[in-house]
């Protein structure tokens, strides 16, 4: 168990790191996408698309997990290390592809959080100082206040009113009856 929380632990930095990474700069996903793509489908100079960076869940969820299949085959047939033939390598795999997913998403959530704190950094400024001073006036005013004072109110006695004419009076006087 310790093992596989330390790996868990180093794949999310490593999702970290690969999504800072294709942030900055996403030469391999440009050069597979000449590759594979035609003239009119390659993507545009502007793009900042990768293969992590700015992609739904299911195509960064392959990505990750065929990179990871990749090294893992590599490392099954090159070395005398066998990940897939017990259970500690299939758990280690799993937690290294869940890992980096979850580092993906964080280093989304810290850099577009980064981004806004950027942009609105001088409104957040006068926000902070604007609250601390509506709280000094809060204060102010508890402090000052003095106990707002009772006062009874008497029931209104209402006047004797003057009986109300029926509407067959009312007709009467209006000459329709």
């Amino acid at each position: 168990m310790g093992l596989d929380l330390i790996i868990f632990i180093a794949a999310i930095l490593f999702g970290i790191f690969i999504y800072w990474r294709e942030s900055k700069a996403n030469k391999l996903y440009r050069f597979f996408n000449k590759i594979f793509n035609s003239k009119d489908l390659q993507m545009k100079p502007g793009d900042k698309k990768g293969f992590v960076y700015k992609q739904s869940f299911l195509p960064r969820l392959l990505f990750i997990v065929g990179f990871f299949l990749l090294a893992g085959i590599v490392i099954q047939f090159l070395t005398p290390f066998k990940i897939f033939s017990s259970y500690y390598g299939i758990s280690a795999f799993a937690s290294v592809t869940v890992g980096t997913i979850i580092g993906t998403y964080v280093a989304n959530f810290v850099l577009k959080s980064g981004k806004i704190i950027e942009e609105k950094s001088e409104s957040l400024e006068d926000m902070v100082t604007e609250t601390i001073e509506k709280g000094k006036d809060f204060v102010e005013d508890l402090k000052t206040k003095e106990a707002p004072e009772v006062v009874e109110q008497k029931p209104k006695q209402e006047a004797a009113k003057e009986p109300e004419k029926s509407a067959r009076e009312r007709l009467k006087d209006k000459g329709l009856m």
